[in-house]
Protein backbone atom coordinates (compact mmCIF):
# COMPACT_ATOMS: atom_id res chain seq x y z
CA UNK A 1 0.00 0.00 0.00
CA UNK A 2 1.30 3.54 -0.64
CA UNK A 3 1.89 6.10 1.43
CA UNK A 4 0.69 9.57 0.54
CA UNK A 5 2.09 12.91 1.71
CA UNK A 6 -0.76 15.41 0.35
CA UNK A 7 0.41 19.32 1.59
CA UNK A 8 -2.46 21.99 1.16
CA UNK A 9 -0.74 25.56 0.06
CA UNK A 10 -4.18 27.74 -0.27
CA UNK A 11 -4.55 30.51 2.28
CA UNK A 12 -8.32 29.52 1.79
CA UNK A 13 -10.39 26.82 3.53
CA UNK A 14 -12.03 23.82 1.26
CA UNK A 15 -15.09 24.55 2.62
CA UNK A 16 -16.57 28.06 3.48
CA UNK A 17 -20.52 29.68 4.37
CA UNK A 18 -19.65 31.56 0.90
CA UNK A 19 -19.05 28.50 -1.24
CA UNK A 20 -17.40 31.31 -3.91
CA UNK A 21 -14.63 31.66 -1.24
CA UNK A 22 -14.01 27.85 -1.35
CA UNK A 23 -10.33 26.71 -2.22
CA UNK A 24 -10.25 25.65 -6.02
CA UNK A 25 -6.94 23.49 -5.46
CA UNK A 26 -7.70 22.22 -2.11
CA UNK A 27 -11.14 20.81 -3.25
CA UNK A 28 -9.59 19.27 -6.31
CA UNK A 29 -6.84 17.51 -4.25
CA UNK A 30 -9.24 16.21 -2.15
CA UNK A 31 -11.24 14.80 -5.10
CA UNK A 32 -8.18 13.02 -6.03
CA UNK A 33 -7.47 11.56 -2.36
CA UNK A 34 -11.65 10.40 -2.71
CA UNK A 35 -11.39 9.22 -6.02
CA UNK A 36 -8.24 6.96 -5.11
CA UNK A 37 -9.50 5.14 -1.74
CA UNK A 38 -12.67 3.98 -4.27
CA UNK A 39 -9.93 1.62 -5.69
CA UNK A 40 -6.82 1.65 -3.88
CA UNK A 41 -6.15 1.62 0.33
CA UNK A 42 -3.44 4.06 1.19
CA UNK A 43 -0.95 2.52 3.70
CA UNK A 44 -0.49 6.11 5.38
CA UNK A 45 -2.24 9.33 4.85
CA UNK A 46 0.06 12.33 5.22
CA UNK A 47 -1.68 15.40 5.48
CA UNK A 48 -0.52 19.11 6.34
CA UNK A 49 -2.21 22.17 5.44
CA UNK A 50 0.51 24.85 5.10
CA UNK A 51 -1.77 27.37 3.76
CA UNK A 52 -3.83 27.65 7.09
CA UNK A 53 -0.98 26.50 9.19
CA UNK A 54 2.27 27.52 8.11
CA UNK A 55 6.15 26.43 9.47
CA UNK A 56 7.71 28.94 10.62
CA UNK A 57 10.01 30.83 8.54
CA UNK A 58 13.84 30.07 8.87
CA UNK A 59 16.22 32.46 10.69
CA UNK A 60 20.04 33.08 10.87
CA UNK A 61 19.73 30.52 14.08
CA UNK A 62 18.22 28.04 12.45
CA UNK A 63 20.34 28.09 9.51
CA UNK A 64 23.24 28.05 12.38
CA UNK A 65 21.92 24.46 13.63
CA UNK A 66 21.43 22.98 9.96
CA UNK A 67 25.05 23.81 8.82
CA UNK A 68 26.36 22.27 12.53
CA UNK A 69 27.64 18.48 12.50
CA UNK A 70 24.56 16.43 14.23
CA UNK A 71 26.56 15.71 17.08
CA UNK A 72 27.79 19.28 17.59
CA UNK A 73 24.34 20.78 18.06
CA UNK A 74 23.09 22.29 21.42
CA UNK A 75 20.03 20.91 22.58
CA UNK A 76 18.21 24.59 21.37
CA UNK A 77 19.38 23.86 18.03
CA UNK A 78 18.11 20.30 18.00
CA UNK A 79 14.92 22.07 19.06
CA UNK A 80 15.28 24.61 16.09
CA UNK A 81 14.91 21.80 13.69
CA UNK A 82 12.60 19.64 15.00
CA UNK A 83 10.12 20.40 12.86
CA UNK A 84 12.37 20.15 10.09
CA UNK A 85 13.24 17.22 10.71
CA UNK A 86 9.51 15.98 11.25
CA UNK A 87 9.15 17.54 7.76
CA UNK A 88 11.56 15.35 6.24
CA UNK A 89 10.65 12.39 7.78
CA UNK A 90 7.20 12.29 6.09
CA UNK A 91 9.12 13.01 2.66
CA UNK A 92 11.23 10.21 3.30
CA UNK A 93 8.18 8.19 3.63
CA UNK A 94 6.06 9.03 1.17
CA UNK A 95 5.72 7.39 -2.65
CA UNK A 96 3.29 10.12 -3.54
CA UNK A 97 3.78 13.54 -2.92
CA UNK A 98 0.61 15.45 -4.00
CA UNK A 99 1.18 19.62 -3.73
CA UNK A 100 -2.20 21.84 -4.23
CA UNK A 101 -1.14 25.22 -4.38
CA UNK A 102 -3.04 28.80 -5.75
CA UNK A 103 -0.93 31.50 -7.85
CA UNK A 104 -0.60 34.34 -6.02
CA UNK A 105 1.37 37.03 -7.42
CA UNK A 106 2.54 34.53 -10.04
CA UNK A 107 4.12 32.65 -8.07
CA UNK A 108 4.26 30.22 -4.50
CA UNK A 109 2.47 31.03 -1.60
CA UNK A 110 4.76 32.55 0.84
CA UNK A 111 3.43 29.31 3.28
CA UNK A 112 4.57 27.19 0.74
CA UNK A 113 7.83 28.71 0.33
CA UNK A 114 8.59 28.35 4.11
CA UNK A 115 7.87 24.42 3.97
CA UNK A 116 10.71 24.24 1.05
CA UNK A 117 13.05 26.00 3.39
CA UNK A 118 12.23 23.89 6.02
CA UNK A 119 12.68 20.93 3.75
CA UNK A 120 15.94 21.75 2.08
CA UNK A 121 18.59 20.50 4.37
CA UNK A 122 22.38 19.79 3.73
CA UNK A 123 22.94 15.93 4.49
CA UNK A 124 19.46 15.42 4.76
CA UNK A 125 17.71 16.37 0.80
CA UNK A 126 21.09 17.09 -0.64
CA UNK A 127 24.86 17.02 0.29
CA UNK A 128 27.91 19.31 -1.36
CA UNK A 129 30.71 18.40 -2.86
CA UNK A 130 32.81 20.90 -4.32
CA UNK A 131 34.70 18.05 -6.24
CA UNK A 132 31.48 17.74 -8.62
CA UNK A 133 32.74 20.99 -10.25
CA UNK A 134 30.33 23.93 -10.92
CA UNK A 135 27.45 21.62 -9.65
CA UNK A 136 27.95 20.52 -6.01
CA UNK A 137 24.35 20.17 -4.80
CA UNK A 138 22.46 16.84 -4.95
CA UNK A 139 19.74 15.18 -3.95
CA UNK A 140 19.86 12.52 -2.13
CA UNK A 141 16.72 10.89 -1.96
CA UNK A 142 14.88 9.69 -5.11
CA UNK A 143 11.92 7.46 -6.15
CA UNK A 144 9.30 9.65 -5.53
CA UNK A 145 6.16 10.97 -7.49
CA UNK A 146 4.64 13.82 -7.74
CA UNK A 147 1.16 15.33 -8.60
CA UNK A 148 1.07 19.81 -8.95
CA UNK A 149 -2.27 20.55 -8.47
CA UNK A 150 -2.78 25.18 -9.48
CA UNK A 151 -5.63 27.41 -9.53
CA UNK A 152 -4.78 30.61 -10.54
CA UNK A 153 -7.27 34.08 -11.81
CA UNK A 154 -5.84 34.12 -15.40
CA UNK A 155 -4.69 31.71 -17.94
CA UNK A 156 -2.22 30.41 -20.40
CA UNK A 157 0.50 30.14 -18.05
CA UNK A 158 1.35 26.71 -19.68
CA UNK A 159 4.45 25.67 -22.16
CA UNK A 160 3.73 27.66 -25.01
CA UNK A 161 0.73 29.44 -23.57
CA UNK A 162 0.34 33.56 -23.65
CA UNK A 163 1.73 33.99 -20.01
CA UNK A 164 3.93 31.33 -19.72
CA UNK A 165 6.83 33.59 -18.95
CA UNK A 166 4.96 34.80 -15.63
CA UNK A 167 4.17 31.57 -14.47
CA UNK A 168 6.55 31.01 -11.37
CA UNK A 169 4.57 28.49 -9.33
CA UNK A 170 4.85 25.71 -11.81
CA UNK A 171 8.59 25.58 -12.86
CA UNK A 172 9.65 26.85 -9.05
CA UNK A 173 7.99 23.33 -8.70
CA UNK A 174 9.94 21.68 -10.90
CA UNK A 175 13.17 22.98 -9.36
CA UNK A 176 12.77 22.17 -6.22
CA UNK A 177 10.79 19.36 -6.23
CA UNK A 178 14.76 17.87 -6.38
CA UNK A 179 14.94 18.07 -2.62
CA UNK A 180 11.94 15.62 -2.33
CA UNK A 181 12.94 13.08 -4.28
CA UNK A 182 10.86 13.77 -7.47
CA UNK A 183 11.25 11.05 -10.58
CA UNK A 184 7.94 11.53 -12.22
CA UNK A 185 6.00 14.92 -11.88
CA UNK A 186 2.23 15.02 -13.14
CA UNK A 187 0.21 18.20 -12.97
CA UNK A 188 -3.45 19.55 -13.10
CA UNK A 189 -4.13 23.01 -14.08
CA UNK A 190 -7.18 25.10 -13.36
CA UNK A 191 -7.65 28.89 -15.03
CA UNK A 192 -9.70 31.93 -15.50
CA UNK A 193 -11.06 31.84 -11.78
CA UNK A 194 -11.08 35.65 -11.85
CA UNK A 195 -13.48 35.65 -15.03
CA UNK A 196 -16.06 33.72 -13.56
CA UNK A 197 -16.96 32.44 -16.82
CA UNK A 198 -17.65 29.04 -18.92
CA UNK A 199 -14.44 28.96 -19.71
CA UNK A 200 -13.98 28.95 -15.40
CA UNK A 201 -16.27 26.60 -15.01
CA UNK A 202 -14.78 24.13 -18.17
CA UNK A 203 -11.39 24.76 -16.82
CA UNK A 204 -12.65 23.21 -13.15
CA UNK A 205 -14.39 20.15 -14.33
CA UNK A 206 -11.40 19.45 -16.73
CA UNK A 207 -9.25 19.84 -13.26
CA UNK A 208 -11.79 17.48 -11.77
CA UNK A 209 -11.73 15.10 -14.35
CA UNK A 210 -8.47 15.19 -15.28
CA UNK A 211 -7.78 14.30 -10.82
CA UNK A 212 -10.11 11.36 -11.41
CA UNK A 213 -8.04 10.34 -14.00
CA UNK A 214 -4.66 9.81 -12.28
CA UNK A 215 -5.84 9.07 -9.58
CA UNK A 216 -6.40 5.46 -11.00
CA UNK A 217 -3.63 5.55 -13.01
CA UNK A 218 -1.10 6.49 -10.67
CA UNK A 219 -2.55 4.21 -7.65
CA UNK A 220 -2.66 0.82 -9.97
CA UNK A 221 1.00 2.69 -11.14
CA UNK A 222 2.53 2.57 -7.57
CA UNK A 223 0.68 -0.36 -6.42
CA UNK A 224 2.50 -2.34 -9.41
CA UNK A 225 6.10 -0.48 -8.20
CA UNK A 226 5.21 -1.64 -4.56
CA UNK A 227 4.41 -5.09 -5.19
CA UNK A 228 7.95 -5.61 -7.20
CA UNK A 229 9.75 -3.66 -4.71
CA UNK A 230 8.41 -6.27 -2.41
CA UNK A 231 9.66 -8.71 -4.55
CA UNK A 232 12.99 -8.07 -5.04
CA UNK A 233 13.63 -7.41 -1.43
CA UNK A 234 12.09 -10.99 -0.49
Amino acid sequence: MSTILHIDASIRAASNPNPNHNSISKNIAHHFIQTWKTRYAIGEYIYRDVGINPPPFITQEWMGAAFTPEQNRTAQQHDLLKLSDQLIAEIVAADLIIISSPMYNYGMPAQLKAWFDQIARVNKTFDFDLTRGDFPLQPTLSGKTLLIITSSGEFGFEQGGIRAQMNHLVPHLHTVSKYLGVDKIYEIASEYQEFADDRHRQSVADAYAKAEQLALELGQELELMIEANAVVLS
